[in-house]
């Protein structure tokens, strides 16, 4: 897998909640820019998606199996959206700490994505 796009996406998460966890902080809910930049940090996973099952279909293998994998990546690509529909519906500063929390769940499973892939 590529490690630079874990990294990248890890980091990415870890701001995001950063940036969620501060409007929280002042009591705020979640904008239209902390969706956009859902948005961003969701591309990012389904782009790491994408390459986990094209380096599947290569016949390249995890060193802890292809099944937990496979469940890490849709988990991680279903992390943001998830967290950005739940602070939809609560609008208010915990909304903001919901976002926050879907950022710091992602940067934990990227980092497990790489302990699982052999890193």
């Amino acid at each position: 897998m590529l490690d630079a796009l874990t990294v990248v996406t890890a980091v990415t998460a870890l701001l995001l909640a950063a940036w969620c966890g501060w409007a929280a902080y002042r009591d705020q809910p979640t904008k239209d820019w902390h969706f956009i930049g859902m948005a961003v940090v969701s591309l990012l996973a389904a782009v790491q998606l994408v390459i986990g099952v094209v380096q599947l279909a290569r016949g390249e293998e995890p060193e802890q199996g292809t099944a937990i994998f496979v469940a890490y990546l849709l988990g991680a690509a279903a992390c943001v959206p998830a967290a950005g529909f739940m602070s939809l519906a609560e609008r208010s500063r915990w909304g903001s700490v919901t976002a926050a929390a879907g950022g710091v769940v992602l940067a934990v499973l990227e980092v497990r994505l790489y302990d699982i892939w052999g890193g």
